[in-house]
């Protein structure tokens, strides 16, 4: 289980590197986004989740949709999620790209409350503690954490489970301990300080087997609940065009997945993030996606 989950965590930070050098203006985000989830597979992986791009005040849920000619612009703050699994075990990771140049602290911000919760976890250590370290590593900066979103505790197949990492202080009997696989993702912003839903993102997730009348949806939830049984997809993996987007919609109207909206700052403010996977043993805290 170990090997597997640092084997993901490797694969997670070689692509996420690689990925960040190509984000620049001009550069189409489905291109990234191809090519981190094609990178991940030629590694020995499997992407846990499409690739992320959220842009400025989209903090997350973000994937080009299929043709997507949507390309990076120069004043942009581009936030590159991933995630990588080696038969289920998980491996998240995060960086923010300022092609700007206009929002360095913002930047670091986000990625020194990182490092310092990283730096300050003793085990077992309460999560509400860990919110307020996030917290006051950001508000030194001048921005603010968002609130309502956090970091999470994954298990074998599963992305978000068991505790989850505020990004503020939470007064909190919870715990995480040895053996927790553990993502935590500070965000920072210099807007409200939460996010809200916007329109879909094309992420989704398989529910359940429904009945359904339509032929090429009926076919396409087959695929997606043999292909997707547990972890999130991509529109641009089942269909093959714009016009099966129909049948997709069939699928979401009958409750068989859920479509992720994506997760704008309230007041519009520019979001960064930065994430890692850490894995907790007896002895030392791994940070698997260094």
């Amino acid at each position: 289980m170990i090997e597997k989950i640092i084997k993901a965590g490797e694969i997670a930070s070689k692509v996420r590197e690689e990925a960040k050098k190509m984000i620049k203006p001009g550069v189409k985000l489905l291109e990234v986004a191809n090519f981190v989830e094609n990178r991940i597979k030629e590694l020995g992986g499997e992407p846990a989740f499409p690739c992320n791009l959220s842009i400025n005040d989209v903090a997350a849920h973000y994937t080009p949709k299929v043709n997507d000619e949507l390309e990076f612009k120069e004043d942009d703050v581009v936030k590159l999620d991933l995630g990588v699994h080696v038969d289920g075990y998980i491996a998240d990771t995060a960086v923010t790209v300022d092609l700007s140049n206009s929002y360095k602290d913002l930047v670091k911000a986000s990625e020194d409350a990182l490092r310092e919760v990283i730096n300050n976890i003793e085990i077992p250590m309460n999560i509400g503690e860990m919110g307020r370290i996030i917290e006051e590593v950001i508000k030194s900066y001048g921005y603010k954490p968002i609130a309502n979103l956090s970091g999470h505790v994954m298990y074998r197949y599963e992305l978000h489970t068991g505790v989850s990492i505020p990004n503020v202080y939470e007064k909190t009997n919870k715990t995480i301990d040895v053996g927790d696989l553990v993502a935590i993702e500070p965000f920072a912003t210099n807007g409200f300080g939460m996010v809200k839903d916007g329109p879909l993102g094309n992420i989704y997730k398989f529910l359940a087997k429904r009945p359904i009348r339509l032929l090429k949806a009926k076919k396409m939830l087959d695929e997606i609940a043999k292909k997707y049984p547990f972890l999130p997809f991509a529109e641009r993996w089942v269909l093959k065009d714009e016009k099966d987007k129909i049948a997709l919609n069939s699928l979401l109207k009958a409750n068989a997945i859920y479509g992720y909206p994506v997760l704008k700052e309230r007041e519009g403010g520019i979001v960064s993030q930065a994430e890692h996977t850490i894995y907790i043993t007896e002895n030392k805290i791994i940070v698997i996606t260094k």
